[in-house]
């Protein structure tokens, strides 16, 4: 039987792709609206940056964590009904975290929070493939992805203004109702798949193809570039807060949010870096965003807020671009099983998130702001080592193919 595929002017074709985005909104949302709230909580529970941070690590890590099951477990139990099951159990864990007023007890809710979180970007992205016409795939999946950063960008903004005239018990419970609203349009509207087989769940062959991956050079090298650039990009939006709040800026907590819409340049940035990889070649334009990273990294240690910002601009395109060479080259280099070896990169991806996020807290207690510059001018000099490593590694294969 040949496949129904949604077709541009189908009555199905926009409520579909409606659905996708702000499913992707409420993910994004959701996941990244603790970072405005990092100060604060520092602050109101005299706890340092770093264990304040937790409201965001643990959340990515127990995302990454379970991301390495969710697209198997929507490959047995629909692609529709572990989006839904996503988006619903997350926005309950959020709704029970903004009655909470203690940061100890937030954090096994964020644990749990993450792990629902992960039932939706994969198994979306393979919802994308399997329902829509194969031309038309790339734009869907435009659409889709600028949901991530819509729903980051806005998510931020909300918390940071309802929490600068009220408290963040109100900003995340504003942030809920409106998750729960979507969540239940989200069940309402998206048509149940038409192109999908349940499949048996095989914990060994999946087992097999991780570790095909994981044996692979090359693949290695890309995830920890994404557990390197990932890293650094959270760590600089999670501490970026401390120095502009206080002297010689003093600005306000809504001022501070409202830097989150430089996010708005990585959209621009994937593509046009995309365009240029096309062109130039991946390896090439893949330096070239790290570079781009390192200098942008350098230049918010100037003291003028015009300079500041203009660094993190520099950080964030290059850091939007080189995820999205990175995440290609994925798919391009894995010898089975793409889904798993997807997986995978997102794993090193929130990890690197997980990780570096929470251990910038220390450096900028060590040595303030510089201190964290110093921690992601490492760790983006040690993604640039990675990055060659892999161009040789490309180049020796190529030769030992034409041998």
């Amino acid at each position: 039987m040949s496949p129904q595929f949604i077709k541009k002017g189908d009555k199905q074709y926009w409520p579909t792709i409606i659905a996708l985005f702000f499913g992707s909104f409420v993910t994004f949302a959701l996941l990244y609206c603790f970072q405005p709230l990092i100060p604060v909580f520092s602050h109101q529970y005299s706890i340092s940056p770093s264990t304040a941070s937790l409201s965001i690590s643990m959340a990515t890590g127990s995302l990454a964590i379970a991301m390495l099951l969710t697209p198997s477990l929507s490959d047995h139990f629909g692609r529709k009904s572990i989006m839904s099951v996503s988006i619903l159990g997350s926005t309950i864990c959020i709704a029970i975290i903004a009655c909470i007023d203690n940061f100890y007890l937030i954090l096994p809710l964020r644990i749990l929070e993450g792990v629902f979180l992960a039932g939706y970007p994969a198994v979306a992205m393979t919802y994308i493939q399997e329902e829509f016409e194969p031309k038309i795939i790339s734009l869907v999946m435009g659409i889709f992805i600028s949901g991530n950063s819509v729903g980051g960008l806005l998510g931020r903004i909300i918390i940071s203004t309802i929490t600068d005239l009220s408290s963040w018990h109100l900003a995340v419970g504003t942030l809920a109702v409106l998750s729960l609203i979507i969540s239940l349009w989200f069940y309402k509207n998206l048509p149940a798949s038409r192109n999908f087989y349940p499949r048996e769940f095989n914990p060994q062959d999946i087992l097999s193809r991780f570790t095909a991956n994981l044996k692979t050079g090359k693949l290695v090298c890309i995830y920890m570039i994404g557990f390197l650039i990932m890293g650094s990009f959270v760590a600089l939006y999670n501490y970026v807060e401390y120095p502009l709040l206080a002297p010689p800026y003093s600005l306000s907590q809504t001022i501070v949010g409202f830097i989150f819409v430089i996010y708005l340049v990585g959209t621009f940035s994937s593509t046009f870096m995309g365009k240029l990889a096309s062109l130039h070649g991946k390896f090439k334009i893949l330096d070239l965003g790290l570079i781009c990273m390192l200098a942008g990294v350098l230049i918010s240690l100037c003291n003028p807020l015009a300079l500041k910002i203009l660094g993190i601009a520099l950080f964030t395109f290059g850091f939007f671009g080189t995820h999205s060479i990175a995440s290609s080259m994925v798919v391009q280099y894995s010898p089975v099983g793409k889904a798993q070896s997807s997986a995978l990169y997102l794993l090193f991806y929130y990890a690197g998130s997980s990780f570096i996020g929470a251990w910038g807290g220390d450096f900028l207690i060590w040595r303030g702001w510089s201190g964290v510059v110093m921690l992601l001018s490492g760790a983006i000099c040690l993604a640039l080592i990675f990055s060659n490593a892999l161009l040789l590694k490309n180049s020796h294969h190529h030769k030992h193919i034409h041998i």
